[in-house]
């Protein structure tokens, strides 16, 4: 039997701290997987989940977006996407009983832990206006109630329509349909605080804003980098596939300002080999940089290159792929020239010898890919950063062909497709001509607003409606007071969920909760598609029965939304497309480019194309790849001050927090610590364990989160680390990534200073 949800939260004072681990997975991984599972759902509902997780007739899993081979094992599944599997499919409720118990201030107290631990919504619920709990409402009334107060709006942009990474393309289409056809453009999504500043960057260089490899291309790599990632902890399965490249012959060079237990060495749990023993060492190259160093890395590297070429001419540039298919060269090659090593060295935190052996490596490999995540794109240089990653492989022509290329590793399942079916704020002409030509209505031609400039609308006034499809928005954005300020101020929020989290408790005047069916579930005969990391898109269909007789598909929800607002005589067939998921497919096919013969392909899978890769063409202003220029600036901290990253526990994915503990780093019980260097802690007469509140300093003024326990940790020196969303309250609104506009939550300026508490 699955065990009942905690009645108190869970208290930190009995924290504890042992040594981070250096290796991942084994049976730990296993163990816990099995225990988590067990406790959530119990042992049978345990067996008929897991062994259906990112199978080919099973269901996506509601986690990561790493994408599965065709040769799968019987558990395609990793611990944390048991976890997030566990959660969905849990057997605990959240009643109407629990509301009329619980008031929404009182929620507003409870952590992120308690809350979610509380189950799945089981019926939709109202918060009216000048009240302070939730009350049950029905589907009807819950429309009518946001077709109310949008139509009672002074125009279409005064709503706000959010997207977490989740949402299936059916539902994500019919969306952005949907608000399109209202008149408005905002659609803020959970890419504008992630991997925005990959696809500004990748766009502008390549021509297309995704990677450009495949699976079968990270496999028979010669070289790889891993760059501000931790697989271990937030893409687990992609641990598999580095083991797999490194039995192929592959070096592994893992760049990162923590030491990840993941890339040391990885036990796997998929194979009884794996279990035992040492497991496998993934990282050749361990290059512990310091936060922010990655553009000068990645110049230095380049420049390294370039004097190679010099010293043996033709030796090391693919000139041909250069010449063919490049722009912007010369202009970039005569920038490095002046290259200031000593800067690099402040900006790295790495010695010169390092970077020179590092750059021996690439020139024994034939083919190279770089992987990312956020460590490299929540900077306010990060795109920058990513342009210069691009200059690096296009140097060598490690740009469309085998094993080669740009691997920007998107976290939450789905997120990739959300964008490809038109989640965005800012669409091409070609999109919204395709709407307008199958639609027959003309689509909004102005941006709309990202997530930042969302809450920013919230907070003057201008926006009035927020409606999110899934995520926990509050607990995700940064500014945290900012942010619950500005949300509570709206009208109206709505909330459309599967879970209990912190943006049901932080809301507008009146508030709504739509519960929805997760990705266990089954939803009658349909089935629906996502899109992976690497541009597969696959059939996902739940098999267990709903948690509840009151839960409606994403799709129903947003076409019967859209029927009520639009009224009976709207053409758009919105009932079709909620019964019938194969014409809303139909539709995509004849909008989206590569969704060819749709239906048919789906269930066995496809990809889509990607023309850098498949053509060595680049859709780009030039027509070209392009080389870029890009300045070094070194971000540089005053006295005694840190710089702070925010990163995931262990027992959490996004802002969902399955558990207290993170294994690898040797934290159980606990999140309110700070992992810094011993002798950056000697410095400031701190100790291991000590009591401190972490305080950022910016122009509008200082922003500080309170009493958290210092843990003495390897990490770069210079630099602390810190989970969110516990210091998203350090990272200001106004503080974002040139161009993206992606919050710089890997670059904050700290002091630490003992607490009071």
């Amino acid at each position: 039997m699955a065990r009942k949800a905690p009645d108190e939260d869970v208290s930190e004072k009995d924290l504890e701290v042992g040594r981070p681990k250096e290796w991942a997975a084994g049976i730990p991984a296993v163990a816990k997987s099995l225990r988590m599972s067990y406790d959530q759902m119990g042992a049978g509902r345990t067996f008929l989940t897991l062994v259906r997780v990112n199978q080919k007739h099973g269901f996506d899993c509601p986690g990561c977006a790493w994408p599965e081979g065709d040769h799968r094992s019987p558990a395609e599944f990793c611990e944390n996407g048991a976890k997030a599997v566990a959660e969905e499919a849990t057997t605990r409720r959240v009643t109407r009983e629990f509301f009329a118990a619980h008031s929404v201030d009182e929620l507003a107290g409870r952590t992120d832990y308690w809350l979610g631990q509380q189950g799945r919504l089981a019926e939709p619920m109202h918060k009216p206006a000048g009240s302070d709990h939730y009350v049950p409402v029905s589907w009807d009334d819950a429309f009518a109630i946001v077709a109310r107060e949008l139509r009672a709006l002074a125009g279409p942009d005064e709503a706000l329509f959010y997207t977490s990474g989740r949402t299936s393309n059916e539902a994500a289409f019919v969306y952005q349909l949907l608000v399109r056809r209202f008149g408005t453009n905002n659609l803020p999504d959970c890419s504008n605080m992630c991997h925005e500043s990959s696809g500004s960057a990748l766009n502008e260089t390549l021509g297309i804003g995704k990677g450009t490899v495949s699976l079968e291309d990270l496999h028979r790599a010669d070289l790889v980098f891993v760059v501000g990632q931790n697989p271990g902890t937030n893409h687990p399965r992609m641990l598999s596939a580095l083991e797999k490249a490194k039995r192929n012959g592959a070096r592994i060079i893992a760049v990162n300002p923590l030491p990840e237990a993941g890339l040391l060495r990885f036990k796997n749990p998929q194979r009884a080999s794996g279990m035992v023993g040492r497991g496998t060492t993934l990282a050749d190259r361990f290059l512990q940089i310091r936060l922010n160093g990655d553009l000068a890395l990645f110049q230095g590297l380049s420049r390294l290159l370039l004097d190679a070429e010099e010293a043996a001419p033709g030796s090391v540039i693919d000139k041909r792929f250069v010449e063919e298919h490049t722009h912007g060269f010369e202009d970039w090659a005569a920038s490095l020239r002046d290259l200031d090593w000593a800067e690099v060295a402040e900006a790295t935190g790495l010695d010169r010898a390092a970077i020179e052996e590092t750059a021996t490596d690439v020139l024994a490999a034939k083919s190279v890919i770089v992987c990312w995540a956020m460590g490299l794109t929540q900077h306010k240089n990060s795109v920058a950063t990513i342009r210069e990653v691009v200059n690096f492989l296009l140097l060598r022509g490690n740009v469309g062909r085998p094993g080669a290329g740009v691997c920007p590793v998107r976290g939450h399942s789905n997120v990739q497709g959300d964008r490809t079916m038109g989640i965005y704020e800012k669409p091409g002409k070609a999109f919204l001509d395709a709407i307008r030509d199958e639609f027959g209505f003309e689509p909004p031609r102005h941006h709309g607003y990202d997530t930042v400039e969302a809450i920013r609308a919230l907070r003057a006034g201008q926006a009035k409606v927020f409606f999110a499809m899934g995520g926990n928005f509050v607990a995700a954005t940064p500014d945290t007071e900012v942010t619950e300020a500005a949300m509570r101020g709206a009208r109206l929020t709505v909330q459309v969920s599967t879970k209990l989290n912190r943006s049901h408790a932080v809301c507008g005047e009146e508030a709504l909760i739509l519960p929805t069916l997760g990705r266990t579930e089954q939803d009658g005969d349909r089935f629906v598609t996502v899109e992976d990391s690497m541009g597969m898109v696959h059939a996902s269909r739940g098999r267990l029965r709903p948690a509840s007789p009151h839960l409606l598909p994403e799709v129903e929800i947003v076409c019967r939304l859209a029927r009520e607002l639009f009224g009976r005589d709207d053409h758009v067939p919105w009932e079709e497309f909620a019964a019938d998921y194969g014409a809303i497919r139909d539709r995509i096919e004849r909008v989206i480019p590569g969704f060819d013969d749709f239906n048919a392909r789906a269930l066995d899978g496809f990809a889509l194309p990607n023309a850098p890769r498949d053509e060595r063409r680049f859709p780009t202003a030039t027509g070209r790849a392009n080389f870029t220029v890009n300045t070094l600036e070194v971000l540089r901290v005053p006295e005694g001050r840190l710089l702070l990253q925010t990163v995931r526990s262990h027992d959490q994915y996004n802002t969902t927090i399955y558990g207290m503990d993170d294994r690898y780093r040797g934290v159980r019980g606990g999140r309110r610590v700070v992992f810094a260097h011993p002798d950056d802690l000697a410095e400031r007469g701190l100790a291991d364990g000590d009591m401190v509140d972490l305080t950022s300093e910016w122009p509008d003024g200082e922003r500080r989160a309170e009493a958290f326990r210092v843990i003495a940790y390897p990490t770069a020196r210079g630099c602390c680390a810190a989970y969110f969303p516990e210091t998203n309250v350090l990272v200001p609104l106004d503080s974002v990534a040139e161009t993206s506009g992606t919050p710089t939550s890997k670059s904050v300026v700290v002091r630490l200073s003992r607490s009071s508490l």
